[in-house]
Order: structure tokens, then sequence, then C-alpha cells
């Protein structure tokens, strides 16, 4: 087995849900006693926030860079960043050290077109659905037609995700608000739903949707899974 590197803390709600999937998977994939082998490096996700609402994405950057080289240097064999806008600077990371980054719109991407679909709805923060670094590369390198919700839409998902997911809080009301936003995009022909933040999964489940949903947290720390054991 090898050793996973997890950048997390951003937010710890879902690095969370990656320790314990990545280690469920590991104990049901071996057996008995076992875990995985892994690394983490947590931030305080209210430094990343700043920085992020600052628009500073470089010195965004350079913190991660900064994790992802102690991981390494401490053993890590793989980086897995446990959140889907941080992937703004997944090639600046990778450059930055000799161990393989996994990317997690790629797990994402080879699961939705595995199910044969084509044009899927991405639900995730403001600068995940809007900025060009996770919908182009699921554009360019896997040729799908991805939806993102109107002005109204990508408000109101961005505004749950830092008000009440990242803080831990479920509320029915945002549920629903979110099942109207999936509404819509199915309307416009979306056949399925890429869960593009970390946390949206503890709010959204599949009996919530009529489209099937793409959950990113599981699909990615299963991936890590797949390459520590070599079954990737």
């Amino acid at each position: 087995m090898k050793t996973i590197g997890l950048i997390g803390g951003m937010s710890w709600e879902s690095s969370l849900l990656y320790y314990q999937i990545i280690n469920e998977t590991v104990r049901e994939r071996l057996g008995g006693l076992h875990s995985a082998q892994c690394l983490l490096w947590s931030f305080d996700f209210a430094e990343i926030e700043a920085l992020q609402v600052a628009g500073d994405w470089a010195q965004a950057a350079q913190r991660m860079i900064d994790a992802a080289q102690r991981l390494e240097r401490a053993g890590a064999e793989c980086l897995v960043i446990c959140t889907n806008t941080m992937h703004r600077m997944a090639d600046e990371v990778q450059a930055a050290v000799s161990v393989p980054l996994l990317h997690i719109a790629d797990a994402t991407a080879d699961k939705v077109r595995a199910e044969g679909i084509r044009r899927v709805a991405l639900l995730g923060t403001r600068y995940t659905m809007e900025q060009d670094f996770y919908k182009g590369r699921l554009i360019e390198r896997y040729g799908l037609n991805v939806l993102i919700p109107d002005a109204d839409g990508i408000q109101a998902v961005h505004d749950i995700i830092y008000n009440e997911l990242v803080r831990g809080i479920v509320r029915e009301p945002s549920r629903q608000q979110y099942q109207r936003v999936i509404d819509q995009l199915a309307e416009q022909g979306a056949e399925g739903v890429i869960l593009g933040c970390t946390e949206i999964t503890l709010l959204v489940k599949p009996e919530h949707s009529p489209l099937p949903l793409f959950d990113t947290t599981y699909l990615h720390a299963v991936a890590a899974v797949d390459w520590a054991l070599n079954t990737g």
C-alpha cells in the first residue's frame, strides 16, 4: 500500500469525509483490521477563504505548494487536494512536487463518461462554476457539455456553501433551494449533476435529485484508494 497525502481543511467538514471514505474503502478491499496509510495537512480555512475573497490566488497557490511539499517530504507518494475550488492551482502544485497529484475532475469525469452521460450540470462555489479551471478540464479532456445555473442560482449555491455547509449546517430550506436549481438545469437538458464542491454531499443525496448525482468527494477518495492499492 502506498501513502496518500491529503491537503485538507478546506473545509474540515469535507476532509473528515475523505478520511472516512478512504479508510472504509481500504477496509472493504483488504479486510481485517486494514486501514489507509495517509498523511493529512489541514489548513485554517478562514485564512484560505480570505485569500479567495481577496482574489489573491497567487498567495493561495503558494500556501498549497508549501503544504504539498511538506507532505512529500513526510513520505506522501501521491497528493489529493480535498476540495474542488483549490484545484484552481493544481497545475502549479503538481509542478512543485515529484509525486503525482490525483485531480478531482479526472476522477469525476471518468465516472460521468462511464455512465454514458455527456451533458452534465456543475454545482460548486462561484469560483468553480464561473472560472474555467474546472469546466475547461471537463470540456477539453473529456468532451463533456457542462451546464451551470443562472446568476441567481450561482449566488444561492455559493452562499449556502460558505454560510452553512462549511460550518456543518444542513438546512431543509437550503436543500429545497438546491433542488430548484437542479430542476432548472434538468429542464435545460442536463443528464446528471456534478456535486463540484466537496461539502454539497452533506446536503444533497441521491433521493433529493431527479438526476443522477456525481459526488466528487466520494469519487476522488475512492480514486486515491485505487491508486494506493494499484487497482486504479
